[in-house]
């Protein structure tokens, strides 16, 4: 992977390159405006014109090159195409089946989602006595649990 990305970022320093070449006679002064470009002035803009177009097949090959490596890694999922379904005629609306692997989703998902909900009901918590020992009041809730000690 760190191949791919340097060889994307080196191909975008070869592209910088070749803009620097294309623009460099006229930005330091050695081409005046309105004359005829000179033998120097026509090397540097073609020459920065080819290391711009090598610079851009470099990157846009790299970065597909990336791509691939990080979907055969399981990293990103390529996006499917929309393939247009012919309609039914007209007929009574069917439900959408379930999904596959929702119910393997859900499971995954529970423990989580009741871990988060500790934390902020502990945060709460913390907070909640936190400013009552601020004040010096007792906080909400805890007089009952003093009561039934």
């Amino acid at each position: 992977m760190t191949r791919r990305l340097v060889g994307a970022i080196a191909g975008g320093i070869v592209l910088l390159t070749g803009a620097w070449l294309v623009l460099a006679p006229f930005g330091l002064g050695f081409q005046r405006s309105g004359k005829d470009w000179t033998d120097e002035t026509l090397t540097d803009v073609w020459t920065g014109i080819g290391l711009g177009v090598v610079g851009l097949i470099a990157i846009v090959a790299f970065l597909a090159a990336l791509r691939q490596h990080l979907v055969e890694r399981g990293l990103v999922t390529p996006r499917s195409r929309p393939v247009a379904e012919p309609q039914p005629a007209a007929g009574p609306v069917q439900p959408a089946p379930q999904q596959a692997g929702r119910s393997e989703l859900d499971s995954l998902i529970a423990p989580l989602i009741t871990a988060i909900t500790e934390d902020i009901n502990r945060d709460r918590q913390t907070a909640n006595n936190g400013a009552a020992h601020a004040s010096g009041r007792p906080a909400p809730g805890s007089e009952s649990k003093e009561q039934s000690l």
